[in-house]
């Protein structure tokens, strides 16, 4: 548990979303782990799509829930990107560390691909251990907002200071 508070930005809009994603993925270098969780609908793969785009994933490359297949790639500005969705494996009976484990993906993480994992909150050690942001998204009402921890956050913050 963190004792720093986490930094807040409101998504009033898609807009804004978006924003906040194309900061996130300017800030990824090879091997860095992100969590995204939040409620089913909160918009974790709107915003894994934004992520992706500023990490130069190619606007004609779908980025799409990876919920069946578990795991997209997309090849980015500074090597794969993963787009990881647990989902389906938080119940498994081998367990979320063992089937993490059996996808490949922190050998993948230490050959360098960035991984991009939705519903993973429970899955960080066997990921390769903490992640370079953990994002939550909630929704209140009408109301979303993105709440980040972790060593990228001081950075994701100056970013979006600028106009």
């Amino acid at each position: 548990m963190s004792l720093v508070a986490p930094f807040v930005v409101p998504l009033p809009s898609r807009r804004a979303t978006v924003r906040v994603g194309r900061a996130v993925g300017a800030l990824l270098a090879p091997g860095d782990l992100v969590l995204l969780t939040g409620p089913l609908g909160a918009g974790k793969t709107f915003l894994a799509r934004a992520i992706a785009r500023g990490y130069g994933v190619e606007a004609r490359a779908a980025v799409a829930s990876p919920t069946f297949n578990l795991v997209h790639e997309h090849e980015g500005r500074a090597g794969p990107l993963l787009h990881v969705d647990l989902y389906r494996l938080l119940d498994s009976p081998r367990g979320l560390d063992a089937e993490v484990m059996a996808l490949g993906l922190r050998e993948r993480r230490d050959e360098g691909a960035v991984l991009l994992v939705e519903w993973g909150d429970d899955a960080a050690h066997a990921l390769g251990g903490e992640p370079r942001l953990h994002v939550r998204l909630t929704r209140d009402g009408g109301q979303r907002s993105l709440a980040a921890e972790g060593p990228a956050t001081s950075a994701l913050e100056r970013a979006l200071e600028l106009p």
